[in-house]
């Protein structure tokens, strides 16, 4: 028989709980205001047990943002414009149900931790990154996309949309905004633009345009 481990066994509801309030208490009074006292009070909890779970208030507000990032899911509908349009968006959907006044003052609260900065990057830049990765390989290999196309720089391009404003919050990324970033960096990147357009257009039952 395998020994007994000292302790008890974390309970997964505490955890669900912590986040949970974690999320909240940031959407209510930013990074900066946070107190451990105030996510154990919500959540029916202690700060020990917090601890247990987490060793500082960075690593739980990394894991509470990871929660509510980790719901967003991308399309893949064989639609090139279609899909970075409602790709993008839900990213920037999701960041701006983020504060403008928890991500920078987090960050910089991250970078002096090698482990924490790594953290912060695999939790939130990473995500929309590799989504936005995966659907230009997608269009390339559908012969959307021209062959001279520089992927990390397009990239970089469509993934400043999603972090750029949300990072330092001077002003909010919209739909319409995504849209018309998508379809100026379309129309230099697309082998053929006018045919990705139409197609869209048909996905999405925009007739009157297609041939207005």
């Amino acid at each position: 028989m395998e020994p007994a481990r000292a302790g008890r066994p974390r309970d997964p509801h505490i955890d669900q709980a912590v986040l949970k309030a974690t999320l909240a208490v940031l959407d209510e009074v930013g990074y900066r205001r946070l107190t451990l006292e105030e996510v154990a009070r919500r959540a029916e909890a202690t700060k020990p047990a917090i601890y247990r779970r987490w060793p500082s208030s960075r690593h739980l507000v990394l894991a509470a943002l990871a929660a509510r990032l980790g719901e967003v899911t991308t399309p893949d509908t064989g639609c090139t414009v279609c899909d970075l349009n409602e790709g993008i968006d839900v990213f920037t959907a999701a960041f701006r149900r983020i504060r403008p006044d928890v991500l920078g003052p987090l960050f910089a609260d991250c970078t002096a931790d090698p482990e924490l900065r790594q953290t912060f990057m695999r939790v939130l830049f990473d995500p929309p990154r590799a989504a936005v990765g995966r659907m230009l390989r997608q269009a390339q290999a559908r012969g959307d996309l021209r062959d001279d196309v520089d992927h990390d720089l397009v990239l970089d391009m469509l993934g400043s949309l999603v972090h750029y404003r949300a990072f330092f919050g001077h002003a909010p990324t919209t739909g319409s905004e995504v849209e018309r970033a998508v379809e100026a960096l379309l129309q230099g990147i697309a082998s053929d633009y006018p045919k990705l357009l139409e197609h869209s257009r048909r996905m999405t039952g925009d007739i009157h345009h297609v041939h207005g």
